[in-house]
């Protein structure tokens, strides 16, 4: 069986955790903090979650444990069928990371761990946010879901990647940055209704 290890507070540990969950994929959780244990980093070399523990070895990197989860399940693909708009979604999964969560990720120890950033260093980054939410909402569909008609990867990694990025909007700023993409709201809506979005989300609030 495989084994997930995180914690509930890490986006990318939930981005994983919903899409098993929602691919009814047998799975373990062994709750850990990032670390530099000798024991962690020969499981996760950089020492960060989450980690997935196969029968064949050890995982790092979300993107790469999703196509490894795609790749495992024959059946029932969170990708589109045809090659170009496959690409789209890696395309949108890559903006979400680079010109959105990476950017927020400047200030999340001001925001969350009581580490102050300068002012000029919000002032970067709310720039790089504000280019990073038109970029995206030049590309993004919403018909209803991130990609287009169907469920995707990038809505999982939409839902549990942008919450952060909209709180760390609204600290420092007092910036309802979900206003910013039309369509956000309607799909966030959506995502609450799923079974596998309401367990990790009650599974979060019960662990922190």
């Amino acid at each position: 069986m495989i084994k997930l290890h995180g914690m509930p507070l890490s986006n990318y540990y939930n981005v994983v955790k919903a899409i098993m969950l929602e691919k009814e994929i047998p799975f373990e959780e062994v709750h850990v903090k990032p670390n530099q244990e000798s024991e962690y980093l020969s499981k996760s070399p950089m020492g960060k979650v989450p980690c997935m523990e196969t029968t064949a070895g050890f995982l790092t990197e979300t993107s790469v444990m999703l196509e490894y989860i795609e790749d495992l399940c024959i059946d029932g693909s969170l990708y589109p069928a045809d090659a170009f708009n496959k690409a789209k979604c890696r395309e949108l999964l890559r903006y979400l990371e680079l010109y959105i969560e990476l950017p927020a990720r400047r200030l999340y120890g001001d925001v969350f761990f009581g580490r102050p950033a300068s002012d000029a260093e919000k002032a970067t980054v709310k720039k790089l946010l504000e280019k990073g939410f038109s970029a995206l909402g030049r590309i993004a569909k919403f018909e209803p879901y991130f990609a287009g008609a169907e469920l995707t990867y990038v809505d999982f990694y939409a839902f549990f990647g942008l919450s952060p990025v909209f709180g760390v909007c609204k600290n420092v700023w007092t910036w309802d940055a979900m206003n910013e993409i039309t369509g956000i709201k309607p799909l966030f809506d959506l995502m609450n209704e799923r079974d596998s979005v309401s367990q990790v989300r009650a599974d979060q609030a019960s662990n922190t």
